[in-house]
């Protein structure tokens, strides 16, 4: 046979089996009416496997945030098309919506994708899951999807905590493999962490009927893939002193941060007023939080890492640590309380250091940083100033005022430090001297601080120079030793006058004894325009301190009023477990925003 022949043998063979087959296919597609119905009614969907998120859990590992169900309704628009259309009166009625929403989110859902499902009503809880289960199947294209709604149930710590909520356009094109629907940590630590709290979705790939029955595994389950659940985080908090903090400041402005001095863990962080994160979930978050940023008292916004505050009296110790490092005080030298040049309150009239501290005297402090700056070594009050005042802030600096603490709350705001550069765009080079600038001498003019950094302020003094970066989650990476590089027995002239601001009885924070505990504390007034601010910090017991603290309380006036006994109570509870100053703590509850003239 030649060549040519097999070849045409050949390729009619081919042509033969092309025929067969091609027929067989028109043959079920087209004449075979059962084969038709039954492809019509299948398809492969692709179902997400949600991972549990991690558990937000106290120091002591009892849990501050956990998951709960919560049901999600979708639709798909083709299999509704698919199906003959669907009862938008009886489906409305049944997911709780009414019709013309649910109208509206048909409209969006076909805009989005007629193949693809998207979700027409979102946190069903499971009571109501319960009622519909049952129901929803008389309705193509609709199904229930499970999902896990994060949960604070008592509200602590919700500043600290942070947002849990759906994910926007930005997440959606971060290429972090979110998907329309999904939801992620917005604020606090829930952002911060959501790498490990997030886990890893599953997917299962399924073949449903058109009434969105499951058939059977799609490949035999060869594509699925199961959920990583996300790991839990462990905060350094104290849930029971941190609950007792927001019991005894509701009703006010202000905060309360307390830290464990010798590892920088936060034991307590409280914003006032507080709200529940519970309120910014579910499908009244809109006007719950209309209603949250639209209050006087601002109950959204964290005043223990972004309300910046003067330090007042509290920063004079700062002054007097400064000054003896550099030889120009020291702790026995007296210096006349001169009301002419700055005003000053109480009896006092040739303070040493201590009772400077004692009295919170302004005159001796005007002096103490009137040395500093204005030292004479130029003949010029602009050039002193100019030439000294840089090296101050950097000593100021390494108490950790005016930094960011070493970055662990993203939020922080750093507050001011003014140097040689700051006060040369407000008056002009070498136009200013120390007489322009002496408020800061006292704490108050351009400085400027949190919540955080005064209560990292005590856990230095506390720890008698040195501060552990301050951080609220077990296992932190980077947490360092800071040093001010100021020689510990400086610090001790200090931790003698704020033991006797407590302990004596011309002392101005008596109101923050504590029985039982040596509490080593200082006061400070605020000025404000709308009324004073009422300051405090302390650090106790004064022998290998276990709690240093700042309390800010807006607008109350004098530090020893308010501020000093809140940190008492405080002090008490997480060193006793238990507050026995009933009186005491009946007062301060019982104080509401805004505070009375005179302290009672």
């Amino acid at each position: 046979m030649k060549l040519r022949e097999r070849q045409w043998i050949i390729g009619a063979i081919f042509l033969l089996i092309t025929f067969i087959y091609q027929g067989r296919l028109v043959q079920m597609q087209v004449f075979a009416p059962q084969w038709k119905a039954y492809a019509s009614r299948l398809t492969e969907e692709t179902e997400t496997l949600e991972s549990a998120r991690g558990l937000i859990r106290d120091r002591h590992g009892e849990i501050i945030v956990n998951n709960k169900a919560g049901y999600d309704v979708w639709f798909t628009p083709r299999k509704c098309k698919t199906a003959g259309g669907l009862d938008t009166l009886a489906l409305a009625d049944l997911i709780e919506m009414t019709p013309e929403s649910l109208i509206r989110a048909f409209k969006r859902a076909e805009n989005y994708a007629t193949y693809r499902p998207s979700r027409i009503q979102k946190q069903l809880i499971t009571e109501t899951y319960a009622r519909i289960s049952g129901e929803i199947w008389r309705f193509p294209g609709v199904e229930v999807r499970r999902r896990s709604i994060r949960t604070n149930p008592l509200g602590h710590a919700s500043h600290l905590v942070g947002e849990f909520r759906e994910v926007d356009q930005n997440d959606l094109e971060s290429n972090l493999g979110y998907r329309l629907g999904d939801y992620k940590g917005k604020s606090g630590l829930e952002l911060q962490w959501e790498a490990t709290l997030r886990g890893k979705q599953g997917t299962r790939h399924h073949i449903v009927d058109i009434r969105n029955d499951y058939r059977e595994p799609a490949r035999s389950g060869m594509l699925d893939t199961l959920p990583e659940p996300g790991i839990d985080i462990q905060l350094t908090l104290d849930l029971d002193l941190q609950a007792y903090g927001e019991r005894i400041m509701t009703n006010k402005r202000g905060a309360i941060v307390a830290i464990e001095p010798t590892t920088g863990e936060v034991l307590a962080m409280v914003s006032a007023p507080n709200y529940g994160t519970d309120l910014l979930t579910g499908r009244d978050r809109g006007s719950n939080y209309d209603s949250l940023i639209n209050h006087p008292d601002k109950p959204l916004f964290n005043r223990t890492l972004r309300a910046t505050y003067r330090p007042g009296s509290i920063f004079k110790m700062v002054q007097g640590l400064i000054a003896m490092d550099r030889g120009v005080l020291r702790p026995s030298q007296r210096i006349a309380c001169d009301r002419s040049i700055i005003g000053c309150h109480g009896l006092h009239q040739f303070d040493n250091f201590e009772e400077a501290i004692v009295h919170s005297c302004n005159p001796y402090f005007h002096e103490v940083m009137k040395r500093m700056i204005q030292d004479g070594s130029t003949r010029s009050i602009f050039s002193d100033a100019h030439q000294n005042l840089g090296n101050w802030s950097k000593s100021v600096r390494k108490f950790g005022l005016g930094t960011d603490l070493g970055g662990h709350f993203p939020a922080l705001r750093s507050g001011s430090v003014p140097d040689t550069a700051d006060y040369d765009r407000m008056y002009g080079r070498k136009r200013w001297a120390y007489s322009t600038i002496y408020s800061i001498s006292i704490g108050e003019g351009e400085l400027l601080t949190t919540p955080m950094h005064m209560a990292n302020l005590a856990a230095i003094l506390a720890n008698k120079g040195y501060y552990v970066t301050p951080h609220a989650v077990r296992g932190s990476a980077g947490i360092q030793r800071i040093e001010t590089e100021i020689s510990s027995r400086h610090y001790d002239a200090v931790i003698r006058a704020m033991s006797m601001v407590i302990n004596t009885t011309d002392g101005t924070g008596t109101r923050a004894a504590t029985p039982g505990i040596e509490v080593c504390g200082k006061t400070g007034t605020v000025q404000n325009p709308q009324g004073n601010h009422s300051v405090f910090i302390a650090f106790a017991p004064a022998e290998n301190p276990k709690i240093a603290l700042s309390v800010y309380m807006e607008n109350a006036g004098a530090g020893g009023d308010w501020a000093a006994p809140i940190a008492s109570l405080m002090i008490e509870k997480y060193l006793h477990r238990e507050v026995t100053q009933s009186a005491k703590e009946q007062r301060i509850i019982e104080a509401t925003y805004p505070f009375p003239d005179k302290a009672l």
